[in-house]
């Protein structure tokens, strides 16, 4: 392990993470709303500490990185985003605690939209802006940005798009790791700028649609209204957002494919079709569960179960609604829709599609087997046999993500949550989603969790945006013997 690389490598991320506390320091100007001196503080703070790293640590090695130091460097990374990102809401006045204030910044980079604010609208607009940028950023990864600028050091952006990248299988549209970053922070810009014009053109503010695109495009689920999209009662509006938390939920090389003109690449790709149909399906069952009961005509009914089923299973966490008082049914398909999450290389977080069809395929041919004990089959996903070491990827995924899960759902019940809290608010923080059930549900936040419930739903959504063994490979003993 070269610490001395890590740590100068770092010290880039958070200069760039600094240098992005532009934007929202000019939205403070514009608006003269008050907070523009703490936002220039952060600014500076941020992007100094990142020159005096990478300035102070000298190294004369630049070749590519190794797989750990990758995990290392994007698993700390992150640690540090969260820790500056918390600045502008501290020195704002905004949040008043650090806890506080690195959960909601964490909430933000790692694009799971759990909150501790009550009163959304009266933050001033820079701090609004920045609290949107964050989710935006941690979308498609500080990491895959910096990868794309990494190459005029020399080095080697292979090993952080690997331990970045929220997919089972990377996949690399360009020869060049780099360029792979660019295209596909290319089509994340292009899709949020279309997003953008389509809700203005609409008659939402500009300032808020700029926000909530750059909270659907990282399935991030912040808002500028505390009441979230619910407070627009908008049709037009949920259906664009709808439209664009499924594109944010398709794994973003199909985008890629589709803009260069393979106009039936949605078709073609296995796992697209099944989160298809999974979405479609759940949406019909919670309309007709939520028809009569919760809402007398159907088109309303149709209406609020799109948006909420899309906006739960894509993980990105808008509400139109309280979805606590609609029927058992509804609520349990939501609370699966936690764990399902959308496809592999898509914003999204959970488990995902991928992982679901390769672990029911991975079961029936052992079914398979006990039935025809001599038969050779091996499991397919589009025609092409799928490596073992990727189901042995999988199956360890799936068994962590239970076990971790299971643990902190006992050390939430363990400090006084009732059941459905501590089941709901680990759910929706280890599979990014935000909102949850209980104290966490829809109309409420994450303010009345205790401290130390805090940071451990702290270190569930860095498991949830990470994949789970980026970061826990750190705890092994293992990972830092030489």
């Amino acid at each position: 392990m070269r610490f001395r690389q890590i740590f100068r490598l770092i010290g880039i991320l958070n200069f760039f993470l600094g240098l992005s506390m532009i934007a929202p320091l000019i939205v403070s100007l514009v608006y003269s709303d008050g907070s523009t001196f703490p936002i220039l503080y952060s600014f500076v703070i941020t992007s100094g500490s990142g020159i005096a790293l990478f300035l102070l640590i000298k190294t004369n090695e630049y070749p590519s990185l190794s797989q750990r130091e990758g995990m290392a460097i994007v698993t700390l990374g992150w640690l540090s985003a969260g820790f500056f990102g918390s600045l502008p809401f501290l020195f704002s006045g905004s949040i008043g605690t650090l806890t506080h204030a690195y959960f909601e910044s964490i909430s933000g980079f790692t694009t799971t939209g759990a909150s501790i604010l009550s009163n959304i609208e009266s933050l001033p607009k820079g701090i609004l802006f920045w609290r949107s940028l964050t989710q935006w950023m941690g979308g498609m990864g500080i990491i895959v940005l910096s990868i794309a600028i990494l190459p005029f050091l020399g080095v080697g952006g292979m090993q952080l798009y690997k331990a970045e990248i929220p997919s089972p299988v990377v996949d690399k549209l360009q020869p060049r790791i780099s360029e792979t970053a660019k295209t596909l922070w290319k089509v994340y810009l292009f899709i949020t700028l279309l997003e953008i014009g389509l809700l203005f053109v609409g008659g939402m503010p500009l300032f808020d649609s700029i926000c909530h695109a750059f909270c659907t495009m990282p399935t991030g689920g912040f808002s500028t209204q505390s009441a979230s999209i619910a407070q627009y009662n908008s049709a037009y509006f949920e259906g664009v957002i709808t439209f664009f938390m499924i594109l944010a939920g398709i794994n973003f090389s199909l985008h890629f494919k589709f803009l260069k003109g393979d106009f039936k690449v949605f078709g073609k790709d296995p796992e697209c079709r099944v989160f298809v149909s999974i979405l479609a399906i759940l949406i019909l069952l919670v309309t007709f569960n939520i028809y009569g009961t919760t809402y007398h005509s159907i088109g309303n009914a149709f209406r609020h179960a799109a948006f909420q089923v899309t906006s739960i299973i894509t993980t990105t966490g808008f509400v139109t609604g309280n979805y606590a008082n609609w029927p058992g049914l509804s609520q349990i398909i939501l609370l699966l829709c936690m764990f399902i999450g959308a496809m592999a290389g898509s914003t999204g977080g959970a488990i995902k599609v991928m992982r679901i069809i390769l672990l029911v395929k991975h079961g029936y041919q052992e079914i398979f087997r006990l039935i025809h004990p001599h038969a050779v089959r091996s499991i397919k996903l589009g025609g092409k046999p799928v490596p073992a070491e990727v189901l042995n990827s999988i199956g360890g995924f799936f068994i962590l993500y239970l076990s971790l899960f299971i643990l902190a759902v006992i050390i939430m019940s363990s400090i006084g949550l009732d059941i459905v809290t501590s089941f709901a608010s680990v759910a929706a923080t280890i599979g990014n989603v935000g909102p949850g059930f209980g104290l966490v549900g829809p109309v409420k936040n994450y303010l009345s969790i205790p401290d130390l419930g805090k940071w451990v739903l702290i270190f569930c959504m860095l498991l949830g945006r990470l994949e789970i063994y980026t970061v826990i490979i750190l705890l092994a003993p293992a990972y830092w013997r030489k």
